[in-house]
C-alpha cells in the first residue's frame, strides 16, 4: 500500500511492506503553485514500489465533515482511481499531521526545517492505523469509485501539467 498525505506545498508517502505488517517513510512530492495535481508522478512511485493500493488521508473537520481540502481530495482520489487499475481508498486522517509533529518532538527532535519528514511520518501514522486494522480483519475507510474526468481545479499548490 502506498499512503497519501496531501497537503497545500507538499504530498507526504508512506508504503507497506509485502506482508502488510510494516509502514515506512516514502518520501515527499512537491506541488507548485497554479498546476495540476501530480497524479503521473503519485502513479510512478506507486509502480515504483509496487504497490497494491493507494491510501489517501481524508481531512474531516471535528465533526467528521468535509472540509476544502477533503473535497479536493475526492476529486483527486478518484481522478486518480480513473487513471490505473489499483484501488483507491480514502481514510479519515484527522490529527495525524499533529501525531507525527508530537512524534519527533518525543524523540527530542525539532521539526523547523524538517517539512518533508513530517508530511512523510503523517503518511506512515495513517498507513500504521490502515495496516493495524487489516491484521484485525477490520477495512478502514471507503473506496473510490474512478472517474476519467480531470482534476477540474487548480489549487494554491497544485502541480505541473502532465
Amino acid at each position: 500500500m502506498l499512503a497519501v498525505d496531501w497537503g497545500d506545498k507538499r504530498i507526504g508517502l508512506a508504503v507497506s511492506d509485502e506482508l502488510g505488517m510494516l509502514a515506512s517513510p516514502a518520501g515527499t512530492i512537491v506541488r507548485r503553485l497554479g498546476k495540476r495535481p501530480p497524479l503521473a508522478e503519485l502513479m510512478r512511485y506507486g509502480d515504483t514500489l509496487r504497490v497494491a493500493e493507494y491510501v489517501f488521508g481524508l481531512p474531516l473537520d471535528e465533526h467528521g465533515a468535509d472540509t476544502p481540502r477533503s473535497l479536493e481530495i475526492r476529486v483527486v482520489a478518484a481522478a486518480l482511481a480513473g487513471r490505473q487499475t489499483l484501488p483507491v481508498r480514502l481514510v479519515d486522517e484527522r490529527f495525524t499531521t499533529s501525531a507525527a509533529l508530537r512524534s519527533i518532538r518525543e524523540q527530542g527532535g525539532s521539526t523547523r526545517g524538517r517539512k518533508d519528514d513530517v508530511d512523510a511520518l503523517a503518511a506512515c501514522i495513517l498507513l500504521e492505523g490502515v495496516l493495524r486494522a487489516a491484521a484485525q480483519s477490520v477495512t478502514l475507510g471507503i473506496a473510490v469509485e474512478p472517474t476519467s474526468a480531470a482534476v477540474p481545479f487548480a489549487t494554491s499548490a497544485d502541480e505541473t501539467s502532465e
